[in-house]
């Protein structure tokens, strides 16, 4: 995600110290503002907005900090390619909640950092992270291991994963890293076997804003090798340079290592890699192959970064009670969820890492010798992974026993295996030896194994992933080892192996002259399958004491049920509140833990249809948990919502007819705006008629812009795609949880506009946003909170048409002298000029001063006026409301 705000607009009040760095080159200074972000119930966060200036680069910050609590460790939080600071900011404000100073970067190139990408140049981003250590050492609130040496941690995801792997290799103050779905060597990644992976290298530099956003040498690098079609020498070690491998033997902190499944980019091969490496120095590791990665699937953010903080607390906090979980864990699929479609998980672990070639068992091949060709111009092309989307339809089709990938006849051999007498579990890397031999002296193939179903024809290609080999000197044949891509899949009773070499692939670039190939099984022919009996699935049933004592369990099973069937049974629909949108009575939620301190409290109000309705509280009001039980995330203590008269719970069906928007929406940065929302749509289960995406697309207002890749999207086109997400099936009530963050005076227009628009035909919104005056301007109604109670709810004239000052308005601007004057009648606090004309503040004595009076005196002043009413701000009703707590 890219946020570009103009550096010049910051106000004068925002401009914070400024920091020199503890180098001598006083590269470091910073100008920022602080802000505070909080959950309700839990401890305001402050984000400090600073830019560092480093060589070459100005580098935009993000600090965050909760008040008191002593100096504590820091954590330094980095971004994926493409993106910025603000991709990581929930994480950040968590960390901070759990006891963090969280420093968030965009490297160079994003964001609002300016200079040129280096692809993690140690000279360049890396050193930027040492001088980010170097800013964090002389904070206040940041624990020192020694001068200059703060206790501290590094995650990022993808490209700052590898920033974090390198900063632990070239900074030995950091302390623990925990990298997430990265590479440990970018030209094994990019190059692979020496075969160039030409649609992601493209993703790759497209993403980073074309040719012109990178230093020149790697752009030179990556024209040069995508008209070749083949990495050649310099390529290949200008990226080994620019790898954490090159630094491996000098990484020995703790590392937690997250790899994705179904990532085509980066697979599990390089987590193998750190895993081997990091742990021959001796250092703690973890590794956790989650479902999700470059091409998809889940991610698994929340499990995740709950693990990350525990790896943080343990190594960081040095919290012997801290669960840093299993030394080795994957996440495995057992079915399609009904309710959302999507793929359940459950994880097996192993108390240790199993690597790629654990419990080998062998698998004997059926095939001839084959010869197949290799199509002028490697078109058209067999198609396994494609980037950022196959794996997530891999890993639904491994769970629906369907494949997505096409090897073109002709074009490639295969080899099958026996049916399977029982069950296999593949986990690691499979091998095969084959012999290859080539009418053009190299080969260049793409290998696989499938699995195939008992009807010989449905097969399923794990993860989507293929293997490319380069075979060189093969006119008179050669015999190689292939090392298939590593995978978690379980092939089923009954089922086939099937081997495939392939001359061609989507993603990878093939020579484009013509050329034959002949491949065959060696003597020993056979497919080595990993299985890493070690790893067992964890189970999902009942706890094992209840195995133990099966008359306990008997009834404490039959409560549950009494307990479950007693839930289940909703309340009764309410037919008068049919027409209703919202209607929430005596609604009350304690903090955990709590039997007297109150989230929400007594809370009732009712919105209609055709309201923009603007939730308003100071932090800590309340205002979080009440969204949250009105979209049935969390459940109340006491009280009821009902919406269109049907009561929320968890999963309720009326549910359905509500569209939320919480910030940080996520979209493929390569799809288009209409695609993303397309996606999303069939990712629901819905039918496509029902989605309305054209109308809601309308309201956003996003033009053209629908057809460009979302990485193009201003921050403010971004929101408005979110919006227009939230209202896909054009729900009935629409609730937006701060709309406007980080957007400007224009794109904050823009999003009123939305709003009022899609309330026009009759629909509800929800708005819960601090920026009062924009509350004012777009909201028809308020409702006020204050420590978790209901302080006023009415139309927004009726709050703020009280009060002690009044609009007078002129048909000419009134002269400063008669401004004076009319400041000196008795009564009259002061008077003012603006744009309408005067506002007239009443003082104390201004019961002796009624409308009336105060319209003769300026009649008699000669004041060319053309009306006079009460005028009272938002800012000043809500700050009236809330007293105190302002």
């Amino acid at each position: 995600m890219q946020i570009r705000l103009p550096r010049p607009s910051l106000p004068s009040w925002a401009r914070g110290r400024w920091i020199a760095a503890a180098a001598a080159l006083a590269v470091l200074a910073g100008a920022g503002t602080w802000t505070a972000v909080a959950d309700d119930g839990a401890p305001a966060v402050h984000r400090e907005d600073l830019v560092q200036r480093m060589p070459g680069a100005e580098i935009d910050t993000s600090y965050f900090v909760t008040e008191g609590g002593g100096r504590r460790p820091a954590v330094l939080l980095g971004h994926g390619f493409g993106g910025s600071k603000d991709d990581v900011r929930a994480q950040a404000e968590q960390l901070a909640r759990d006891g963090y100073a969280v420093l968030a970067w965009s490297a160079r190139g994003f964001g609002d950092s300016t200079g040129k990408i280096g692809l993690n140049d140690p000279a360049h981003e890396v050193k930027d992270v040492s001088r980010l250590i170097d800013w964090l050492a002389d904070r206040s609130e940041v624990q020192l291991d020694a001068a200059g040496d703060p206790r501290i941690g590094v995650s990022g995801v993808s490209y700052g994963g590898a920033t974090s792997l390198l900063a632990a290799g070239h900074d030995t103050r950091v302390d623990a890293i925990a990298p997430r779905i990265t590479y440990w060597n970018l030209a094994d990644a990019l190059f692979p076997d020496g075969v160039f992976k030409k649609l992601w290298a493209g993703i790759f530099f497209t993403a980073g804003g074309g040719c012109d956003t990178f230093e020149e040498q790697l752009c030179a690098m990556y024209e040069r090798v995508a008209v070749s079609g083949r990495p050649d020498r310099a390529a290949r070690e200008l990226l080994d340079s620019r790898s954490p491998s090159a630094v491996g033997e000098r990484i020995k902190v703790p590392t937690l290592i997250v790899q994705g499944q179904t990532d085509s980019l980066f697979p599990l091969g390089h987590a193998d890699a750190m895993a081997r490496r990091i742990s021959a120095n001796g250092a703690p590791v973890a590794v956790d192959w989650i479902a999700g990665g470059h091409d998809g699937g889940d991610r698994e953010t929340s499990r995740v970064e709950a693990r990350i903080g525990q790896w943080f607390d343990r190594h960081l906090k040095d919290d012997a009670s801290a669960g840093t979980g299993p030394a080795f864990r994957v996440s495995r699929t057992g079915g399609v969820d009904s309710t959302d479609g999507r793929a359940l998980l459950r994880g097996a672990v192993a108390d240790r890492y199993p690597g790629l070639a654990d419990g080998v068992r062998e698998f004997a091949l059926i095939g001839r010798e084959q010869t197949f060709e290799r199509p002028a111009g490697a078109a058209p092309p067999a198609v396994s992974a494609v980037p950022g989307l196959g794996g997530g339809l891999g890993q639904l089709g491994s769970s629906l026993g369907v494949g997505i990938s096409l090897d073109f006849p002709g074009q490639h051999a295969r080899f099958d295996s026996a049916p399977l007498q029982q069950s296999l579990r593949i986990t690691g890397s499979p091998t095969v030896r084959v012999r290859v031999s080539s009418d053009s002296g190299d080969a260049v193939l793409f290998a696989k194994v499938y699995d195939v179903g008992p009807d010989g024809r449905s097969q399923v290609l794990p993860a989507q992933l293929v293997a490319p080999v380069r075979v060189t000197g093969a006119q008179t044949g050669r015999e190689v080892e292939l090392t298939l891509p590593a995978v978690d899949h379980e092939v089923d009773a009954g089922h086939r192996l099937r081997l495939v070499l392939s001359a061609t692939d989507l993603g990878y670039a093939s020579p484009a002259e013509p050329a034959s190939y002949t491949v065959g099984l060696a003597d020993a022919g056979g497919l080595s399958v990993p299985t890493a009996p070690s790893v067992r699935t964890q189970p999902a049933g009942l706890p094992w004491w209840t195995w133990a004592l099966p008359a306990a369990g008997a009834v404490l099973a039959a409560a549950l049920l009494v307990t479950a069937r007693r839930r289940s049974v909703a309340p009764a629909p309410d037919p008068s509140l049919a027409d209703v949108p919202l209607q929430i009575t005596g609604l009350t939620k304690r903090y955990a833990k709590s039997a007297d301190r109150y989230a929400v409290q007594d809370l009732s109000f009712r919105v209609e249809k055709g309201q923009v309705l603007g939730l308003l509280g100071p932090n800590g009001a309340g205002k979080t948990t009440t969204l949250r039980m009105l979209m049935g995330l969390i459940s109340p203590d006491e009280g009821e919502i009902r919406v269109f008269g049907q009561a929320i719970r968890p999963g309720a069906p009326v549910l359905s007819r509500v569209g939320a928007f919480v910030e940080g929406a996520g979209f493929l940065p390569h799809l288009s705006g209409r695609d993303n929302l397309e996606l999303y749509w069939k990712a629901t289960g819905r039918p496509a008629d029902d989605a309305h995406i054209d109308q809601a697309l309308q309201i956003a207002g996003l033009g053209d812009a629908l057809a460009r890749a979302v990485r193009t999207y201003s921050q403010g086109m971004r929101q408005r795609l979110a919006i227009a997400q939230a209202m896909l099936g054009l729900p009935d009530l629409l609730i937006l949880d701060e709309p406007t963050n980080g957007l400007d005076p224009p794109q904050i227009r823009e999003m009123r506009e939305v709003m009022i628009r899609y309330a026009a035909e009759g629909r509800t919104v929800i708005v819960s946003s601090h920026l009062l005056a924009e509350v004012e301007q777009s909201c028809t109604h308020l409702a006020v909170m204050d420590r978790g109670r209901l302080v006023q709810a009415g139309p927004v004239a009726e709050i703020t048409g009280e009060g002690d000052t009044l609009l007078v308005t002129t048909a000419q601007e009134v002269a400063e002298p008669l401004v004076e004057k009319i400041a000196a009648l008795p009564g009259v606090g002061s008077a003012l000029r603006v744009d309408e004309g005067l506002l007239v503040r009443l003082d104390d004595t201004a019961a002796t001063l009624s409308a009336t009076g105060l319209i003769a005196e300026l009649v008699r002043l000669e004041v060319p006026l053309t009306g006079v009413g009460p005028h009272r701000r938002l800012e000043d009703a809500f700050l009236t409301l809330i007293g105190g707590s302002a």
